[in-house]
């Protein structure tokens, strides 16, 4: 194990499955204290609301759901059943904890999710679609396992939006696999975050499967 403690820097400047594995093995069991309550981390409570704001429901799949912070406010607000992936099995160990889990699935999801075609009516992502981690190219494994009409809630970080070509692809998607797309912007941070990374913005992609 390094002796740094892993940070959102070090998050950003992932490359490879084996480095995501390597850095949230050691982040798992500081993660909702140390990084998620001292940097007022808001994101997964917009993405969350705003799921359900759109009318979504259970059962749902939690894509990258880390500690099982997006989870848990879904569950508080009376969404489930709820399953949980990652590709981090210390970290789902951590969500599992919290006790709000159907089932845990630790999966690559450039590499697919081990579950039945169509088997969720609700798709969810907070903090995965970001610099270092996911593309616009893992939106195909998580429309296979959508039911249509299934509504989706993904945050995806404002600059990588830009950057990688998010745009392109819901506009692709747009022409006949997804249906009513709005992107809704919020701040990733609370009032009380003081990192370099305080005022950055994300983008909820709030559509339904056609």
């Amino acid at each position: 194990m390094s002796d740094k403690t892993p940070d959102l820097h070090a998050a950003y400047a992932l490359d490879s499955p084996e480095d995501h594995k390597r850095l949230y093995a050691e982040w798992a069991g500081d993660y909702d204290e140390g990084f998620a309550t001292r940097e007022d981390y808001q994101l997964h409570i917009h993405t969350a609301r705003a799921f359900v704001g759109a009318g979504g429901q259970g059962p749902v799949l939690d894509v990258g759901a880390g500690t099982g912070l997006c989870g848990a406010v879904l569950a508080r607000l009376g969404v489930g059943p709820i399953d949980a992936t990652d590709i981090s099995a210390e970290m789902l160990d951590q969500a599992m904890r919290k006790d709000i889990y159907r089932d845990a699935i630790e999966a690559d999801l450039n590499e697919g999710i081990p579950v039945p075609r169509e088997s969720y009516s609700g798709i969810v992502s907070s903090g995965s679609f970001t610099h270092g981690h996911l593309g616009p190219e893992a939106l195909t494994a998580l429309l296979r396992v959508a039911r249509p009409g299934a509504q989706f809630a993904l945050s995806i970080n404002a600059q990588h939006y830009e950057k990688v070509g998010f745009a392109e692809a819901l506009h692709r998607l747009a022409q006949g696999q997804i249906r009513n797309l709005t992107l809704p912007e919020v701040r990733i941070y609370g009032d009380l975050a003081s990192g370099p990374n305080k005022d950055d913005t994300a983008l909820i992609a709030l559509f339904e499967r056609a």
